[in-house]
């Protein structure tokens, strides 16, 4: 158990620990098609902030057992359709914002800053021209990740 997570429900401390997948789908879906750089660079950002010693080490050793399994599982649970699957993965991600409260916020506000910095790492790891890494219009719409409020403002 992640000690930030005590003061969470079972469903609040679910989401807290897919919110990281559930950006990974947004953005690399965003386009239409989540291909498997996208997928190989969520991987790589997971195993590296583990090993990290960051305040966040402790929820990602959680998170990181059977990544590449949760993340394939998460992408079949959501329609094809990238319209459709962004707009359930958007309302999803704005449960996220009752949430600052309830934890530390200095834990609230780096776990943010890390579901952005997976937003951007993302929607750089494929695509452009040749192959030249580019955001692309549709995933710079979720980029900065809107639908959720940073805790550091409230």
């Amino acid at each position: 158990m992640i000690p930030e997570f005590q003061t969470l429900t079972d469903s609040e401390t679910e989401l807290m620990l897919k919110a990281p997948i559930l950006v990974c789908i947004l953005i690399a879906g965003a386009d239409g098609d989540i291909d498997r750089k996208e997928i190989k660079e969520a991987i790589s950002i997971v195993q590296k902030q583990k090993r990290n010693g960051t305040l966040l080490s402790g929820f990602f050793l959680e998170m990181a057992e059977d990544f590449e399994d949760k993340i394939k599982i998460l992408i079949q649970s959501y329609p094809f359709e990238s319209s459709k699957r962004a707009a359930m993965i958007v309302n999803e991600l704005t449960n996220l914002n009752p949430l600052w409260k309830k934890i530390d916020q200095e834990f609230s506000i780096a776990y943010y800053e890390m579901l952005k910095s997976i937003s951007e790492r993302i929607a750089s790891s494929s695509g452009g021209l040749w192959g030249i890494k580019t955001v692309a219009t549709e995933e710079a719409k979720y980029l900065s990740l809107p639908m959720i409020t940073d805790p550091a403002k409230k």
